[in-house]
């Protein structure tokens, strides 16, 4: 929640939180924040021959607590003080430059991603935020955080039981308080679906959809949904660096997959049997493709494995690849369909090194 105590109704809810048990922490650094504004502003002279502390008065005025806006995290009791919205954008991007220019920022934060799926999904939609890689999100996953998902996703024991894609919201309103960001706690489901996509003629729809569950209904009829919309689609397979592009936006006859599945549909593979269902994963992900280690768990799930492996590192590449890939779609650079691959053992061959070398 953000508070503007230039209102009444807002600078009444603000003394009242003030007041009562639920703060348990006020982070009021706003003149910090102020000086790096300033420093961006204006990094050859940031305070304009004054003194730090005239040039900071100067911006906040005779009543500094109504400058900018009051971010209130009521599941960690926390009360912070921040810069105005544009202010904020501006400070928080400013190193980003000039790998992402001032314009662009701002163009790209006028987009909206749709992630589907948040344990390989959570990092990458928090990377996205993180870059300024959209303002605007839409997070789906109906599942609960567990301890096993520990390994991979960034969150602490204390959320456990936590919905995933409350959780990732969190933390990306903890980074960026003005994200406009809407949760499907349900997940993908056909009587949720379409609110999920959005309506593009109002401007509330997805400008690309980040994919990133293991249920085949959903994977097929988001694509789907994303074809009839011409909405392009990323998928990070957690194994190997791949990276699938489907650019729908570009190609809208494109079959779903590459067309490594054929004319499925949704329908299709709404009742699929486990066995089936592992089956038509294999076919997206191409079995031929898969790394050692994961082809052969993938014969134990069920057996002697819980599910299939994934590790932290391949999340955190997974992350940077698809909020890489956003970005430059978003951007309009070129980027084409089809399946990137970025494996660091074929990159760096595990070639034993001879004994007392570099010493």
């Amino acid at each position: 929640m953000l508070l503007d105590t230039s209102l009444p109704t807002d600078a009444a809810a603000l003394a009242e939180l003030r007041e009562s048990n639920r703060l348990r922490e006020l982070h009021d650094r706003i003149e910090d924040q102020v000086e790096e504004l300033l420093g961006c502003l204006a990094p050859h002279d940031p305070f304009g021959g004054r003194s730090r502390s005239h040039a900071v008065t100067d911006v906040l005025g005779a009543r500094p607590d109504q400058y900018g806006r009051w971010a209130w995290y009521p599941w960690s009791g926390r009360l912070v003080h921040v810069l105005p919205e544009p202010e904020f954008r501006l400070v928080r991007t400013d190193r980003n430059r000039d790998k992402i220019t001032r314009e662009q920022q701002q163009g790209l934060l006028r987009r909206r991603i749709g992630f589907v799926g948040l344990s390989v999904g959570s990092s990458a939609a928090l990377t996205c935020a993180m870059e300024g890689v959209a303002g605007a999100f839409r997070l789906a996953d109906f599942d609960r955080l567990g301890l096993s998902n520990l390994n991979r996703l960034r969150a602490g024991v204390h959320d456990i039981g936590v919905e995933k894609s409350v959780l990732c919201a969190r933390r990306m309103y903890e980074l960026d308080p003005y994200l406009d960001i809407e949760i499907f706690r349900r997940g993908i489901t056909e009587d949720t679906i379409e609110d999920f996509f959005g309506d593009g003629s109002d401007g509330q729809g997805l400008d690309l959809l980040i994919e990133e569950c293991d249920t085949p209904w959903v994977k097929v009829a988001a694509r789907e949904r994303a074809r009839e919309r011409r909405i392009p689609v990323l998928m990070d397979t957690n194994d190997r660096g791949v990276l699938d592009v489907e650019r729908f936006d570009l190609e809208p006859g494109r079959p779903l997959f590459h067309g490594r599945t054929g004319a499925v549909t949704a329908a299709d593979v709404r009742d699929l049997d486990r066995d089936a269902a592992l089956r038509l994963l294999l076919d997206i992900v191409d079995e031929n493709m898969l790394s050692t280690a994961m082809t052969d768990a993938l014969t134990r799930v069920g057996h002697t494995l819980s599910s299939w492996p994934q590790l932290a590192s391949g999340v955190m590449l997974g992350a940077a690849l698809v909020t890489d890939a956003a970005r430059r779609i978003l951007l309009g650079r070129p980027f084409p369909s089809g399946r990137h691959c970025l494996d660091l053992q074929d990159l760096v061959p595990a070639v034993p090194v001879p004994h007392g070398a570099g010493r």
